[in-house]
């Protein structure tokens, strides 16, 4: 029950700026994600987790990000919760798609995280409470060329909550889910000029295969404060392939 009432708190709270950036200087986007996890279990308890994404945007076309993650998780026995701790690269591109500067700043994560499932007959919920600290690449004064080493930027909370329901049985283990969430993100630091992040609103299709493999459709609709004041309003389809290891 606690669960559910945080996961209301961050709801309202994630529905607050997209009532008021109507009212900002808003930059339009469309983007394209591809996306493969691959999960290789140690035990029962234990497993390792890789993510690969690539985003670029649509019109016109020019790369957004690419990112690289490693995670170990830990089930806390029957309770329905996994600890988590893992790391990250990224690889920023400029947020203008038609920059002529191609630089690619780096960009280094360390993060901890909760995440807890909870089933209501058919429907699922997923609550993931995850604390990231951000490091970026220093650049040099006209912030058009790397320089040697890293600073800390930012603390940043985020809490998302995702919803799958079962809507067409094929076979045993091949399943058809349509799912929805949505996922807020605050800051916090001494550099920080600003608490709200961002926003992410998801809904799609989820096929499974197997119990080994999975597939995603999604649109995405991400609001995301800018450092120059205003926002990004982004469309974005999003592909992800899940893999299992060590299951049919």
């Amino acid at each position: 029950m606690k669960a559910v009432a945080f996961s209301s708190l961050f709801l309202f709270l994630s529905f607050w700026p997209k009532l008021t950036f109507a009212q900002k200087d808003v930059t339009h986007q469309q983007l394209i994600w591809y996306g493969y996890f691959l999960t290789l279990p140690i035990d029962e308890n234990w497993s390792i987790m890789a993510e690969v994404q690539e985003r670029h945007f649509v019109n016109p076309f020019a790369q957004h990000q690419l990112s690289v993650r490693a995670h170990l998780n830990r089930k806390l026995g029957k309770s329905g919760w996994t600890a988590t701790t893992g790391f990250a690269s990224f690889f920023q591109s400029p947020n203008n798609p038609r920059s002529e500067l191609d630089l690619i700043e780096p960009e280094l994560r360390a993060h901890v995280e909760m995440a807890y499932k909870q089933k209501f007959n058919k429907l699922t919920l997923d609550h993931r409470y995850r604390s990231e600290a951000r490091f970026f690449h220093n650049l040099n004064l006209d912030e058009t060329e790397l320089a040697d080493g890293y600073f800390f930027g930012s603390f940043r909370f985020r809490y998302r909550i995702m919803a799958s329901y079962p809507i067409w049985k094929i076979k045993e283990n091949q399943l058809l889910k349509v799912i929805a969430g949505d996922e807020l993100m605050v800051q916090a630091g001494e550099k920080v000029k600003y608490t709200f992040d961002q926003n992410r609103l998801i809904t799609g299709l989820n096929f499974t295969f197997s119990q080994a493999l999975n597939v995603e459709l999604a649109y995405q609709k991400w609001i995301n404060q800018r450092q120059t004041g205003g926002y990004y309003n982004r469309d974005i389809v999003r592909f992800t392939m899940n893999h299992r290891l060590g299951v049919k």
